[in-house]
Protein backbone atom coordinates (compact mmCIF):
# COMPACT_ATOMS: atom_id res chain seq x y z
CA UNK A 1 0.00 0.00 0.00
CA UNK A 2 1.47 3.33 -0.96
CA UNK A 3 1.13 6.47 0.95
CA UNK A 4 -1.20 6.52 3.94
CA UNK A 5 -4.17 8.46 3.58
CA UNK A 6 -4.99 11.16 5.95
CA UNK A 7 -9.20 11.47 6.64
CA UNK A 8 -11.29 13.80 8.11
CA UNK A 9 -14.06 13.13 10.88
CA UNK A 10 -17.29 14.75 11.20
CA UNK A 11 -19.03 13.48 13.97
CA UNK A 12 -22.51 14.57 14.02
CA UNK A 13 -24.12 13.21 17.01
CA UNK A 14 -25.87 16.43 18.28
CA UNK A 15 -27.39 17.50 14.92
CA UNK A 16 -28.21 13.98 13.15
CA UNK A 17 -27.92 11.61 15.85
CA UNK A 18 -30.48 13.77 18.12
CA UNK A 19 -33.02 12.99 14.81
CA UNK A 20 -32.88 9.49 16.32
CA UNK A 21 -36.54 9.10 18.07
CA UNK A 22 -37.06 9.94 21.45
CA UNK A 23 -33.40 11.65 21.71
CA UNK A 24 -33.40 15.28 22.80
CA UNK A 25 -30.46 16.46 24.34
CA UNK A 26 -30.28 19.65 26.50
CA UNK A 27 -28.13 22.55 25.68
CA UNK A 28 -25.67 21.94 28.50
CA UNK A 29 -25.62 18.16 27.51
CA UNK A 30 -24.97 19.80 24.10
CA UNK A 31 -21.97 21.39 25.27
CA UNK A 32 -20.55 18.71 27.03
CA UNK A 33 -20.97 16.28 24.18
CA UNK A 34 -18.89 18.75 21.82
CA UNK A 35 -16.25 19.13 24.25
CA UNK A 36 -15.50 15.12 24.83
CA UNK A 37 -15.77 15.08 20.58
CA UNK A 38 -13.34 17.94 20.33
CA UNK A 39 -10.89 17.92 23.29
CA UNK A 40 -11.04 14.32 24.39
CA UNK A 41 -11.99 12.53 21.24
CA UNK A 42 -10.36 15.31 18.98
CA UNK A 43 -12.50 15.14 16.05
CA UNK A 44 -12.07 17.45 13.38
CA UNK A 45 -15.52 18.91 13.21
CA UNK A 46 -18.80 19.05 14.71
CA UNK A 47 -22.47 19.53 13.41
CA UNK A 48 -24.81 20.60 16.80
CA UNK A 49 -27.62 21.77 15.64
CA UNK A 50 -30.03 22.85 12.71
CA UNK A 51 -30.89 26.18 12.21
CA UNK A 52 -34.58 27.89 13.28
CA UNK A 53 -35.35 25.17 14.69
CA UNK A 54 -35.87 26.75 18.32
CA UNK A 55 -34.82 29.51 21.02
CA UNK A 56 -33.79 26.53 23.28
CA UNK A 57 -31.28 25.24 20.23
CA UNK A 58 -29.79 28.62 19.42
CA UNK A 59 -29.30 29.04 23.46
CA UNK A 60 -27.17 25.33 22.78
CA UNK A 61 -25.37 26.64 19.67
CA UNK A 62 -24.47 29.77 21.53
CA UNK A 63 -23.35 28.36 24.40
CA UNK A 64 -21.06 26.11 22.34
CA UNK A 65 -19.28 28.74 20.22
CA UNK A 66 -18.46 30.23 22.89
CA UNK A 67 -16.67 27.50 24.61
CA UNK A 68 -15.14 26.90 21.43
CA UNK A 69 -13.93 30.42 20.55
CA UNK A 70 -11.90 30.53 23.93
CA UNK A 71 -10.18 27.28 23.27
CA UNK A 72 -9.48 28.47 19.49
CA UNK A 73 -12.13 25.95 18.24
CA UNK A 74 -14.92 28.13 16.89
CA UNK A 75 -13.97 27.16 13.02
CA UNK A 76 -14.66 23.03 14.31
CA UNK A 77 -18.34 24.09 14.75
CA UNK A 78 -21.28 23.56 12.03
CA UNK A 79 -24.68 24.08 11.80
CA UNK A 80 -27.17 22.78 9.00
CA UNK A 81 -29.11 25.40 7.24
CA UNK A 82 -31.23 25.98 4.37
CA UNK A 83 -31.47 27.26 1.13
CA UNK A 84 -34.37 30.02 2.62
CA UNK A 85 -32.82 33.57 1.74
CA UNK A 86 -31.02 35.03 4.59
CA UNK A 87 -32.80 33.10 7.72
CA UNK A 88 -30.46 30.46 8.20
CA UNK A 89 -27.76 32.47 7.75
CA UNK A 90 -28.59 35.01 9.64
CA UNK A 91 -29.75 32.69 12.61
CA UNK A 92 -26.75 31.15 12.24
CA UNK A 93 -24.57 34.16 12.50
CA UNK A 94 -26.35 35.84 15.74
CA UNK A 95 -25.23 32.48 17.90
CA UNK A 96 -22.18 33.34 17.25
CA UNK A 97 -21.39 30.37 14.68
CA UNK A 98 -19.36 30.84 11.53
CA UNK A 99 -19.59 27.50 9.65
CA UNK A 100 -23.32 26.87 7.76
CA UNK A 101 -23.56 23.45 6.16
CA UNK A 102 -25.94 24.35 3.40
CA UNK A 103 -28.75 21.59 2.56
CA UNK A 104 -29.67 21.60 -1.05
CA UNK A 105 -31.32 18.82 -3.31
CA UNK A 106 -29.08 16.32 -4.37
CA UNK A 107 -31.80 14.48 -6.66
CA UNK A 108 -33.94 15.81 -9.62
CA UNK A 109 -36.97 14.34 -7.58
CA UNK A 110 -36.19 16.30 -4.52
CA UNK A 111 -35.96 19.63 -6.50
CA UNK A 112 -38.35 19.26 -8.84
CA UNK A 113 -40.90 17.32 -6.82
CA UNK A 114 -40.37 18.60 -2.74
CA UNK A 115 -39.42 22.33 -3.64
CA UNK A 116 -41.69 22.55 -6.75
CA UNK A 117 -38.68 24.73 -8.69
CA UNK A 118 -36.68 24.05 -11.82
CA UNK A 119 -33.27 22.92 -11.05
CA UNK A 120 -31.98 26.73 -12.04
CA UNK A 121 -34.22 28.17 -9.97
CA UNK A 122 -32.95 26.17 -7.15
CA UNK A 123 -29.36 26.60 -8.06
CA UNK A 124 -29.90 30.66 -8.15
CA UNK A 125 -31.63 30.09 -4.54
CA UNK A 126 -28.35 28.49 -3.47
CA UNK A 127 -25.42 30.78 -5.00
CA UNK A 128 -27.80 33.42 -3.33
CA UNK A 129 -27.88 31.62 -0.02
CA UNK A 130 -23.98 30.43 -0.70
CA UNK A 131 -22.94 34.60 -1.72
CA UNK A 132 -25.07 36.26 1.20
CA UNK A 133 -23.16 33.88 4.05
CA UNK A 134 -19.70 34.74 2.49
CA UNK A 135 -20.24 37.97 2.52
CA UNK A 136 -21.10 37.81 6.22
CA UNK A 137 -17.51 35.67 7.28
CA UNK A 138 -19.68 32.16 7.25
CA UNK A 139 -17.86 29.25 5.37
CA UNK A 140 -20.31 27.41 3.80
CA UNK A 141 -20.05 23.53 2.97
CA UNK A 142 -23.05 21.99 0.89
CA UNK A 143 -24.81 18.37 1.33
CA UNK A 144 -26.17 17.26 -1.50
CA UNK A 145 -29.39 15.60 0.14
CA UNK A 146 -30.43 12.24 -1.31
CA UNK A 147 -27.60 12.20 -3.38
CA UNK A 148 -27.30 8.80 -3.43
CA UNK A 149 -30.46 8.48 -5.86
CA UNK A 150 -29.59 11.68 -7.59
CA UNK A 151 -26.86 9.41 -8.68
CA UNK A 152 -28.89 6.04 -9.31
CA UNK A 153 -31.53 7.97 -11.48
CA UNK A 154 -30.37 11.95 -12.35
CA UNK A 155 -26.74 11.94 -12.07
CA UNK A 156 -27.17 14.82 -15.22
CA UNK A 157 -28.77 16.79 -13.04
CA UNK A 158 -25.68 15.82 -9.91
CA UNK A 159 -23.38 17.17 -12.60
CA UNK A 160 -25.14 19.91 -13.56
CA UNK A 161 -25.21 21.46 -9.59
CA UNK A 162 -21.95 20.47 -8.78
CA UNK A 163 -21.03 22.28 -12.56
CA UNK A 164 -23.03 25.55 -11.58
CA UNK A 165 -21.46 25.57 -7.70
CA UNK A 166 -17.16 25.04 -8.37
CA UNK A 167 -16.68 28.64 -9.28
CA UNK A 168 -18.16 29.24 -5.86
CA UNK A 169 -16.68 29.62 -2.57
CA UNK A 170 -17.78 26.26 -1.13
CA UNK A 171 -15.18 24.52 0.64
CA UNK A 172 -17.00 20.80 1.24
CA UNK A 173 -19.15 18.85 -1.07
CA UNK A 174 -20.66 16.14 1.35
CA UNK A 175 -22.61 13.17 0.01
CA UNK A 176 -25.26 11.67 1.96
CA UNK A 177 -26.77 8.22 1.38
CA UNK A 178 -29.92 10.22 2.63
CA UNK A 179 -32.25 7.19 2.73
CA UNK A 180 -29.49 4.27 2.90
CA UNK A 181 -30.09 2.47 0.03
CA UNK A 182 -26.52 2.34 -1.47
CA UNK A 183 -24.44 -0.67 -1.16
CA UNK A 184 -20.48 -0.59 -1.38
CA UNK A 185 -19.91 -1.29 -5.06
CA UNK A 186 -22.51 1.65 -5.94
CA UNK A 187 -20.12 3.80 -3.33
CA UNK A 188 -17.24 3.12 -5.19
CA UNK A 189 -19.01 3.60 -8.81
CA UNK A 190 -20.61 6.69 -7.89
CA UNK A 191 -17.53 8.17 -5.38
CA UNK A 192 -15.44 7.90 -8.30
CA UNK A 193 -17.30 9.13 -10.98
CA UNK A 194 -17.65 12.73 -8.54
CA UNK A 195 -13.49 12.27 -8.07
CA UNK A 196 -13.01 12.17 -11.64
CA UNK A 197 -15.08 14.82 -12.82
CA UNK A 198 -14.08 16.85 -9.81
CA UNK A 199 -10.44 15.84 -9.19
CA UNK A 200 -9.97 19.34 -6.88
CA UNK A 201 -12.81 19.08 -4.83
CA UNK A 202 -12.97 18.14 -0.93
CA UNK A 203 -15.85 15.00 -0.71
CA UNK A 204 -17.82 14.44 2.09
CA UNK A 205 -19.37 10.88 2.47
CA UNK A 206 -22.22 10.89 4.93
CA UNK A 207 -23.62 7.10 5.04
CA UNK A 208 -26.85 5.95 6.76
CA UNK A 209 -27.31 1.75 8.16
CA UNK A 210 -30.99 1.02 6.75
CA UNK A 211 -29.39 -1.95 5.40
CA UNK A 212 -26.83 -2.64 7.75
CA UNK A 213 -23.85 -1.50 5.25
CA UNK A 214 -23.18 2.53 7.16
CA UNK A 215 -19.79 0.71 7.89
CA UNK A 216 -19.06 -0.93 5.04
CA UNK A 217 -20.10 2.44 3.16
CA UNK A 218 -17.83 4.22 4.57
CA UNK A 219 -15.03 1.96 3.79
CA UNK A 220 -16.13 1.96 0.02
CA UNK A 221 -16.05 5.77 0.20
CA UNK A 222 -12.36 5.71 1.43
CA UNK A 223 -11.01 3.59 -1.22
CA UNK A 224 -12.53 6.01 -3.69
CA UNK A 225 -10.89 9.38 -2.39
CA UNK A 226 -13.21 10.98 -0.04
CA UNK A 227 -11.55 12.93 2.24
CA UNK A 228 -13.97 13.22 4.78
CA UNK A 229 -16.25 11.11 7.17
CA UNK A 230 -19.65 11.68 9.19
CA UNK A 231 -19.90 9.75 11.92
CA UNK A 232 -21.90 9.48 15.45
CA UNK A 233 -21.34 8.35 18.74
CA UNK A 234 -22.84 4.50 19.21
CA UNK A 235 -24.79 4.95 15.53
CA UNK A 236 -27.39 7.48 16.54
CA UNK A 237 -29.62 8.68 13.68
CA UNK A 238 -32.35 8.81 11.97
CA UNK A 239 -34.40 5.15 11.61
CA UNK A 240 -31.66 2.88 11.35
CA UNK A 241 -29.00 5.26 12.39
CA UNK A 242 -25.33 6.49 10.97
CA UNK A 243 -22.07 5.06 11.13
CA UNK A 244 -20.56 4.58 14.65
CA UNK A 245 -17.35 6.74 15.16
CA UNK A 246 -16.26 3.74 16.91
CA UNK A 247 -16.49 0.82 14.31
CA UNK A 248 -15.67 3.32 11.60
CA UNK A 249 -12.05 4.71 13.58
CA UNK A 250 -11.17 1.04 13.93
CA UNK A 251 -11.91 0.07 10.21
CA UNK A 252 -10.27 2.69 9.13
CA UNK A 253 -6.86 2.31 11.21
CA UNK A 254 -6.78 -2.01 10.73
CA UNK A 255 -8.31 -2.44 7.42
CA UNK A 256 -7.00 0.18 5.58
CA UNK A 257 -4.38 2.24 7.24
CA UNK A 258 -6.06 5.15 7.16
CA UNK A 259 -4.57 8.24 9.38
CA UNK A 260 -6.95 10.29 11.78
CA UNK A 261 -7.04 12.18 14.66
CA UNK A 262 -9.01 10.32 16.67
CA UNK A 263 -7.50 9.13 20.36
CA UNK A 264 -9.76 5.81 20.54
CA UNK A 265 -8.65 5.03 24.07
CA UNK A 266 -11.30 7.58 25.09
CA UNK A 267 -14.11 6.02 22.51
CA UNK A 268 -15.36 4.21 25.10
CA UNK A 269 -15.89 6.69 27.73
CA UNK A 270 -17.74 9.03 25.27
CA UNK A 271 -20.01 6.18 24.57
CA UNK A 272 -20.98 5.56 27.54
CA UNK A 273 -21.91 9.32 28.33
CA UNK A 274 -23.82 9.65 25.22
CA UNK A 275 -25.55 6.45 26.42
CA UNK A 276 -26.43 8.23 29.54
CA UNK A 277 -27.61 11.53 27.98
CA UNK A 278 -29.38 9.98 25.17
CA UNK A 279 -31.20 6.81 26.95
CA UNK A 280 -30.51 4.58 24.01
CA UNK A 281 -28.69 1.54 25.27
CA UNK A 282 -25.76 0.24 23.32
CA UNK A 283 -26.67 -3.08 22.68
CA UNK A 284 -24.22 -5.98 24.40
CA UNK A 285 -22.87 -6.92 21.22
CA UNK A 286 -21.68 -3.53 19.48
CA UNK A 287 -18.54 -3.89 18.29
CA UNK A 288 -15.82 -2.07 20.10
CA UNK A 289 -17.94 -0.42 22.60
CA UNK A 290 -20.64 -3.22 23.72
CA UNK A 291 -20.09 -4.64 26.85
CA UNK A 292 -19.82 -7.99 25.43
CA UNK A 293 -16.90 -7.42 23.09
CA UNK A 294 -13.92 -8.03 25.08
CA UNK A 295 -15.11 -10.90 26.95
CA UNK A 296 -14.39 -14.58 26.27
CA UNK A 297 -17.00 -17.29 26.95
CA UNK A 298 -15.28 -20.46 25.61
CA UNK A 299 -13.21 -22.23 27.99
CA UNK A 300 -11.18 -23.01 24.73
CA UNK A 301 -10.06 -19.29 24.19
CA UNK A 302 -9.00 -18.40 27.59
CA UNK A 303 -6.98 -21.75 27.44
CA UNK A 304 -5.68 -20.00 23.73
CA UNK A 305 -4.98 -16.71 25.39
CA UNK A 306 -2.80 -18.39 27.89
CA UNK A 307 -0.97 -20.10 25.06
CA UNK A 308 0.19 -17.24 22.84
CA UNK A 309 -2.54 -15.18 22.26
CA UNK A 310 -4.11 -17.55 19.96
CA UNK A 311 -7.76 -16.07 20.14
CA UNK A 312 -7.25 -12.64 19.46
CA UNK A 313 -6.93 -10.25 16.78
CA UNK A 314 -6.07 -6.41 16.35
CA UNK A 315 -9.09 -5.01 18.85
CA UNK A 316 -7.45 -5.40 21.90
CA UNK A 317 -9.15 -3.72 24.42
CA UNK A 318 -6.77 -1.89 25.99
CA UNK A 319 -6.67 0.26 22.97
CA UNK A 320 -10.34 1.40 23.56
CA UNK A 321 -9.59 2.38 27.62
CA UNK A 322 -11.17 -1.45 28.51
CA UNK A 323 -9.87 -4.80 29.40
CA UNK A 324 -10.80 -8.52 28.29
CA UNK A 325 -12.54 -10.60 30.83
CA UNK A 326 -13.67 -14.26 30.42
CA UNK A 327 -17.18 -14.61 31.27
CA UNK A 328 -17.81 -17.71 33.68
CA UNK A 329 -20.90 -20.00 32.72
CA UNK A 330 -21.57 -23.67 31.21
CA UNK A 331 -18.84 -23.23 28.31
CA UNK A 332 -16.47 -21.88 30.46
CA UNK A 333 -13.74 -24.94 31.16
CA UNK A 334 -10.84 -24.75 33.98
CA UNK A 335 -9.38 -22.46 31.71
CA UNK A 336 -11.31 -19.60 31.49
CA UNK A 337 -12.04 -20.16 35.53
CA UNK A 338 -8.39 -20.25 36.04
CA UNK A 339 -7.77 -16.87 34.18
CA UNK A 340 -10.74 -15.03 36.35
CA UNK A 341 -8.77 -17.02 39.86
CA UNK A 342 -5.04 -15.81 38.38
CA UNK A 343 -7.09 -12.02 38.03
CA UNK A 344 -8.14 -12.54 41.58
CA UNK A 345 -4.94 -13.60 42.90
CA UNK A 346 -6.32 -17.36 43.86
CA UNK A 347 -4.69 -20.48 43.59
CA UNK A 348 -6.48 -23.87 43.68
CA UNK A 349 -5.63 -27.13 43.33
CA UNK A 350 -6.70 -29.94 40.57
CA UNK A 351 -9.56 -31.42 42.66
CA UNK A 352 -10.99 -27.49 43.99
CA UNK A 353 -10.59 -26.62 40.66
CA UNK A 354 -13.34 -29.49 39.48
CA UNK A 355 -16.03 -29.06 42.22
CA UNK A 356 -15.80 -25.24 41.02
CA UNK A 357 -15.99 -25.79 37.67
CA UNK A 358 -18.95 -28.45 38.21
CA UNK A 359 -20.80 -25.16 40.44
CA UNK A 360 -20.41 -22.53 37.83
CA UNK A 361 -21.86 -24.77 34.80
CA UNK A 362 -24.82 -25.70 37.03
CA UNK A 363 -25.50 -22.29 37.83
CA UNK A 364 -24.55 -21.65 33.85
CA UNK A 365 -27.85 -24.13 33.75
CA UNK A 366 -29.72 -22.18 35.39
CA UNK A 367 -29.11 -19.06 33.08
CA UNK A 368 -27.29 -17.44 36.25
CA UNK A 369 -25.21 -15.01 35.16
CA UNK A 370 -21.46 -15.79 37.11
CA UNK A 371 -18.73 -13.12 37.41
CA UNK A 372 -15.15 -12.67 38.60
CA UNK A 373 -16.28 -10.88 41.59
CA UNK A 374 -18.66 -13.82 42.83
CA UNK A 375 -16.19 -16.49 42.00
CA UNK A 376 -14.33 -16.02 45.53
CA UNK A 377 -18.06 -16.35 47.42
CA UNK A 378 -18.31 -19.66 44.64
CA UNK A 379 -15.19 -20.95 45.84
CA UNK A 380 -15.91 -20.38 50.10
CA UNK A 381 -19.74 -21.97 49.33
CA UNK A 382 -18.13 -25.03 47.05
CA UNK A 383 -14.92 -25.75 49.03
CA UNK A 384 -16.92 -25.18 52.61
CA UNK A 385 -14.45 -23.19 54.15
CA UNK A 386 -13.15 -19.38 54.29
CA UNK A 387 -11.24 -19.07 50.80
CA UNK A 388 -12.32 -15.56 51.26
CA UNK A 389 -13.28 -14.60 54.82
CA UNK A 390 -15.46 -12.02 55.04
CA UNK A 391 -14.44 -9.27 56.69
CA UNK A 392 -17.62 -7.16 56.56
CA UNK A 393 -21.03 -8.79 57.37
CA UNK A 394 -24.63 -7.78 57.99
CA UNK A 395 -25.60 -8.48 61.08
CA UNK A 396 -29.32 -7.47 60.73
CA UNK A 397 -31.09 -4.33 59.27
CA UNK A 398 -34.46 -2.58 58.70
CA UNK A 399 -35.97 -0.49 55.94
CA UNK A 400 -39.24 0.77 56.11
CA UNK A 401 -41.36 2.77 53.97
CA UNK A 402 -44.37 5.13 55.38
CA UNK A 403 -46.71 7.26 53.39
CA UNK A 404 -45.53 11.14 53.72
CA UNK A 405 -42.10 10.46 55.63
CA UNK A 406 -38.67 9.98 54.22
CA UNK A 407 -37.53 6.05 53.96
CA UNK A 408 -35.56 4.79 56.95
CA UNK A 409 -32.64 2.18 57.68
CA UNK A 410 -31.36 1.08 61.61
CA UNK A 411 -28.15 -0.87 60.06
CA UNK A 412 -26.07 -3.48 62.03
CA UNK A 413 -22.79 -4.86 60.58
CA UNK A 414 -19.47 -6.37 62.06
CA UNK A 415 -16.41 -4.95 60.14
CA UNK A 416 -13.38 -7.12 61.41
CA UNK A 417 -15.07 -8.80 64.02
CA UNK A 418 -16.79 -5.31 65.79
CA UNK A 419 -20.04 -3.92 65.10
CA UNK A 420 -21.35 -0.94 64.75
CA UNK A 421 -25.09 0.36 64.55
CA UNK A 422 -26.45 3.13 63.25
CA UNK A 423 -29.72 4.83 61.67
CA UNK A 424 -30.37 7.03 58.16
CA UNK A 425 -33.24 8.49 55.87
CA UNK A 426 -32.93 8.46 52.35
CA UNK A 427 -34.59 9.27 49.35
CA UNK A 428 -35.43 5.40 48.93
CA UNK A 429 -35.29 2.29 50.66
CA UNK A 430 -31.60 1.50 49.83
CA UNK A 431 -30.28 4.73 49.70
CA UNK A 432 -30.97 4.92 53.43
CA UNK A 433 -29.33 1.55 53.62
CA UNK A 434 -26.22 3.29 51.68
CA UNK A 435 -26.30 6.14 53.91
CA UNK A 436 -26.44 4.46 57.07
CA UNK A 437 -23.27 2.31 56.40
CA UNK A 438 -21.64 5.95 54.85
CA UNK A 439 -22.23 7.04 58.34
CA UNK A 440 -20.22 3.96 59.66
CA UNK A 441 -17.48 4.75 57.14
CA UNK A 442 -17.08 8.11 56.75
CA UNK A 443 -18.02 9.30 60.20
CA UNK A 444 -16.76 6.66 62.76
CA UNK A 445 -14.21 4.86 61.10
CA UNK A 446 -12.80 7.94 58.90
CA UNK A 447 -12.47 6.26 55.79
CA UNK A 448 -13.66 6.58 52.49
CA UNK A 449 -16.57 4.98 50.82
CA UNK A 450 -17.04 4.61 47.49
CA UNK A 451 -19.44 6.19 44.68
CA UNK A 452 -21.80 4.73 43.17
CA UNK A 453 -21.66 5.27 39.49
CA UNK A 454 -24.61 3.10 37.98
CA UNK A 455 -27.50 0.93 39.43
CA UNK A 456 -29.31 -1.35 37.03
CA UNK A 457 -31.89 -3.98 37.77
CA UNK A 458 -32.24 -6.59 35.69
CA UNK A 459 -34.26 -10.14 35.43
CA UNK A 460 -31.40 -12.83 34.60
CA UNK A 461 -31.27 -14.10 31.61
CA UNK A 462 -34.41 -16.68 31.30
CA UNK A 463 -35.99 -15.51 34.33
CA UNK A 464 -39.12 -14.31 35.29
CA UNK A 465 -41.00 -11.01 36.71
CA UNK A 466 -42.26 -13.69 39.40
CA UNK A 467 -38.89 -15.23 40.25
CA UNK A 468 -35.48 -13.43 40.79
CA UNK A 469 -34.29 -9.93 39.72
CA UNK A 470 -30.59 -9.09 39.56
CA UNK A 471 -29.29 -5.84 40.88
CA UNK A 472 -25.46 -4.69 38.83
CA UNK A 473 -24.32 -1.67 41.00
CA UNK A 474 -21.27 -0.10 39.27
CA UNK A 475 -18.40 1.21 42.47
CA UNK A 476 -15.39 3.74 41.66
CA UNK A 477 -12.94 3.86 44.53
CA UNK A 478 -9.48 4.82 44.29
CA UNK A 479 -9.53 5.23 40.78
CA UNK A 480 -10.59 2.07 40.00
CA UNK A 481 -14.29 1.31 38.66
CA UNK A 482 -15.86 -2.11 39.39
CA UNK A 483 -19.12 -3.85 39.31
CA UNK A 484 -21.05 -5.67 42.14
CA UNK A 485 -23.87 -8.30 41.57
CA UNK A 486 -26.87 -9.68 43.97
CA UNK A 487 -29.74 -11.84 43.12
CA UNK A 488 -32.50 -12.00 45.34
CA UNK A 489 -36.24 -12.29 44.69
CA UNK A 490 -36.47 -8.53 46.16
CA UNK A 491 -34.67 -6.16 44.88
CA UNK A 492 -33.65 -3.98 47.67
CA UNK A 493 -32.30 -7.47 49.14
CA UNK A 494 -30.37 -7.98 45.83
CA UNK A 495 -28.85 -4.56 45.90
CA UNK A 496 -27.64 -4.82 49.74
CA UNK A 497 -26.21 -8.03 48.55
CA UNK A 498 -24.09 -6.21 45.93
CA UNK A 499 -22.97 -4.05 48.10
CA UNK A 500 -21.98 -6.24 50.89
CA UNK A 501 -19.76 -8.16 48.04
CA UNK A 502 -18.57 -4.52 47.48
CA UNK A 503 -17.16 -3.76 51.12
CA UNK A 504 -16.11 -7.17 51.40
CA UNK A 505 -13.73 -5.74 48.04
CA UNK A 506 -12.30 -2.93 49.25
CA UNK A 507 -11.83 -4.22 52.25
CA UNK A 508 -9.65 -6.73 50.60
CA UNK A 509 -7.86 -3.62 48.90
CA UNK A 510 -7.60 -1.85 52.37
CA UNK A 511 -5.68 -4.27 54.19
CA UNK A 512 -3.13 -4.69 51.51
Amino acid sequence: MGERVKIEIMDTTLRDGEQTSGVSFVPHEKLMIARLLLEDLKVDRVEVASARVSEGEKEAVRMICEWAALQNHLHKVEVLGFVDGKSSVDWIRDAGCRVLNLLCKGSLRHCTQQLKKTPEEHFTDIKNTVYYAHSHGIQVNVYLEDWSNGMKNSPEYVFQLMDTLQTTPIQRYMLPDTLGILNPLQVIEYMRKMKKRYPKKHFDFHAHNDYDLAVSNVLAAVLSGVKGLHTTINGLGERAGNAPLSSVQAILKDHFNAITNIDESRLNEVSRVVESYSSIMIPANKPIIGENVFTQVAGVHADGDNKNNLYCNDLLPERFGRKREYALGKNSGKANIRKNLEDLGLKLDEESMRKVTERIIQLGDKKELVTQEDLPYIVSDVLKHDVEDDKVKLKSYIVNLAYGLKPMATVKVEIHGKEYEVNSSGDGQYDAFVRALRKIYKETLGRKFPMLTNYAVTIPPGGRTDAFVQTTISWSFENKEFRTRGLDADQTEAAIKATMKMLNIIEKEYEL
